[in-house]
């Protein structure tokens, strides 16, 4: 193992790291929902946005950060992320109102949106196209412990130290994998001094940014990102422990174990689906099976059918499984685009996911409300089956969406494809 191999490790671990924290917040308002309910007194259109600023602001970050970190490099901009969300778990955590943790909850999102788009590139810069998929998947696996922390732990380490306590340590180890970030991680390859940073030119910037969007082989990819995306993150993030308090009648605990599979199937997903689509050489088959096994499992979850626990649970983690096929979406956008527009096309194609969660939390949230019948649970709103089905439609249409734009997925068999006419190939 050469020291320059090491060397790429090591970064790549230290932003893993921080992906781990990024996960961790983006899926935590889903173990403490009824916490949350009950600290703040909200209908569950106001829960959803409290649970959407996140990614309201995710989304809007997800194009200037493939701009950064293709200008600027991935190191400053992870050391700033780390502080921002600093600011903001510490705020969220010891918030004394809703508005207040709205703020909170928005410099989080802030904070953590660079995350990931920076270790793509990072893996982009430092390791050899053949594996972009499979260490994407490694690191989504690695990443995906966030949000396996946050179902059980979170919710077993809300109930012993309160829920406040957990976003105060979480600020302060974010800023510790700042530092670390800035301590160990290079944005170029080739040792070049930092006065040789490449410099900020709007008009290159923007043509090349327009030449991702106006590439029509870089939409599918998007949408199938958006569509499969948006409903695990909106589902997931907020909606999935109470849905499976409230209409199958799961203890807290035995709902968040629910939310845990479906976190570890969707991580072991993301490494097995990465390396099988790198081995075979193909990543459309992957991608359409496994989205559209996704969409059609929502069809159990809008019937409400009562089903033994471990059947409900073997089927949340087959779901995980499902939802990994969308983590393919980044190589399949990158690799239809210029190379040196890698940061740019993959933060379009994630762009769409994160869009459509900010969008699809709170018009859950509505739709349920328009359904109460006035029922109260433990100090929060409890909702009937009918109102479930009416969000839980909203969910189904986005995974639908996404199964559906998987077809027009162009073929790359994973080698980038881009000809230079404004098509992948």
């Amino acid at each position: 193992m050469t020291d320059k191999f090491r060397r790429s490790v090591l970064m790549l671990a230290v932003v893993a790291g921080a992906y781990v924290l990024s996960f961790f917040h983006r899926f935590a308002p889903a173990g403490i929902a009824q916490d949350l309910a009950v600290a703040f007194q909200t209908t569950a259109a106001s829960l959803g946005v409290l649970a959407a600023t996140y990614f309201y602001v995710y989304t809007v970050m997800q194009v200037p950060t493939g701009i950064l970190v293709d200008t600027l490099g991935p190191r400053r901009i992870l050391l700033i992320g780390a502080v921002v969300a600093c600011a903001g778990s510490l705020l969220f955590g010891m918030a004394p109102s809703l508005d207040v943790a709205l703020v909170g909850r928005t410099l989080v999102g802030l904070g953590v949106s660079v995350t990931f788009i920076a270790m793509l590139k990072i893996i982009a810069v430092w390791f050899d196209e053949k594996h972009f998929a499979t260490l994407t998947g490694i690191c989504m696996l690695v990443g995906n412990l966030g949000s396996v922390l946050a179902g059980v732990p979170l919710s077993l380490t809300a109930q012993a130290v309160g829920w406040r306590s957990v976003f105060v340590a979480a600020g302060v180890l974010s800023l510790a994998l700042g530092v670390a970030c800035w301590i160990w991680v290079r944005d170029r390859k080739d040792g070049a001094s930092e006065a040789h940073r490449p410099k900020f030119d709007r008009t290159v910037i923007l043509g090349g940014l327009a030449q991702v969007l106006k590439n029509r082989a870089t939409w599918p990819a998007t949408l199938t990102n958006t569509g499969v995306a948006g409903a695990f993150f909106a589902f997931a993030g907020l909606w999935a422990t109470p849905y499976l308090v409230q209409v199958h009648g799961y203890s807290r605990d035995v709902a968040a174990s629910h939310l845990s599979l479906w976190f570890g199937g969707f991580a072991v997903g993301c490494l097995a689906l990465g390396t099988l689509s790198d081995r075979i050489k193909r990543r459309k088959p992957v991608l359409v099976a496994t989205t559209n096994v996704f969409a059609l499992l929502w069809l159990v979850w809008l019937s409400g059918a009562t089903m033994p626990v471990g059947l409900s649970m073997a089927l949340f983690a087959l779901m995980g499984l499902a939802t990994a096929g969308f983590s393919l979406t980044w190589a399949c956008a990158k690799e239809v685009n210029p190379p040196l527009l890698s940061g740019m096309s993959t933060s379009v194609a994630n762009m769409g996911g994160f869009l459509a969660g900010a969008l699809l939390q709170p018009l859950f949230g509505w739709v349920m409300d328009l359904g109460w019948q006035g029922g109260m649970l433990g100090g929060a709103r409890f909702y009937g089956i009918e109102a479930w089905r009416g969000g839980l439609a909203v969910i189904a249409a986005s995974a639908c969406l996404g199964a559906a734009a998987a077809w027009w997925v162009q073929e790359t068999r994973c080698r980038n494809v881009w000809r230079g006419d404004g098509h992948g190939g």
